[in-house]
């Protein structure tokens, strides 16, 4: 499975308003709700606030992946946002973030869950494509470069 067929062109925001890491969840939940993917918002944003107080979803690189399991999701769904100016997201490198993958997933799909963090976590390893999401002019371009990506891996 590739993520585009995961990732819909309207749960990408770019520019993203938040100056913190708990509004840059919230948004991108707001986001989504916006777009009727959640059954539940609050249950969502409970589940992923509550993984994130665990351990930090900022991975480095300047980005973080923040999710988690809900019954406020009846698919896997996921969000990606650009932040305007990098945050705080108390990376293990230090480092804010920029680049944000949400990803929430019903409870009784671990599987899916594990191997959707992967694969974004092998794409954004790569410099290059990380750069390119980083200068995209909007949404709509970030959306094409992952497309491009997932073609050429």
């Amino acid at each position: 499975m590739r993520l585009t067929e995961l990732l819909k062109p309207a749960n990408i925001k770019s520019p993203l308003a938040a100056v913190t890491k708990v509004d840059a969840i919230r948004e991108m939940i707001d986001l989504l709700a916006a777009n009727n993917e959640l059954i539940h918002p609050r249950k969502v944003l409970d589940a992923v606030l509550e993984r994130e107080a665990t351990r930090t979803t900022g991975i480095g690189y300047g980005l973080a992946i923040p999710h988690g399991k809900s019954a406020g999701v009846d698919h896997l769904i996921m969000a990606l946002g650009r932040c305007e100016k990098p945050i705080d997201f108390q990376a293990i490198d230090g480092k804010p973030v920029s680049l944000i993958w949400l990803l929430v997933s019903p409870p009784d799909r671990t599987g899916q869950h594990i191997t959707t963090l992967a694969k974004i976590s092998k794409l954004m390893m790569l410099d290059r494509f990380r750069s390119d999401l980083n200068k995209a002019e909007d949404a709509a371009a970030m959306f094409d470069i992952i497309t491009q990506q997932e073609v050429d891996v």
